[in-house]
């Protein structure tokens, strides 16, 4: 997996340069991909067993329930939607999760 990372210095204008930008390729470890993963499986999980006690929640009652942040939330759902473990469809203009 390759990233852009982009580094940007603030410096006194020296000999006419503005602010320059650096643009850095880099290449997650494996380490750091086995992180995320688990940390995508430990946040779907989250949200499964809050999918699991109900008929389907809205985003709002599952991050209420589960505590997560937007990222997170969005994190976990895709880890669901990829196992096809979930149902996700548009109610009243909000997004709704249930179980399959």
């Amino acid at each position: 997996m390759l990233y852009n990372i982009f580094f940007y210095t603030f410096a006194p204008q020296k000999c006419g340069q503005s602010d320059s930008q650096f643009n850095i390729n880099v290449k997650l470890n494996k380490v750091t991909k086995s992180m995320l993963q688990e940390k995508a499986g430990e946040v779907a999980g989250k949200i499964w067993n809050a999918l699991n006690e109900t008929e389907g929640l809205t985003q709002k009652q599952i991050k209420k329930v589960t505590k997560l942040v937007d990222k997170d939330f969005f994190l976990g759902l895709g880890w669901l939607l990829r196992e096809d473990k979930v149902a996700v469809s548009e109610v009243e203009g909000e997004l709704f999760a249930k179980l399959k």
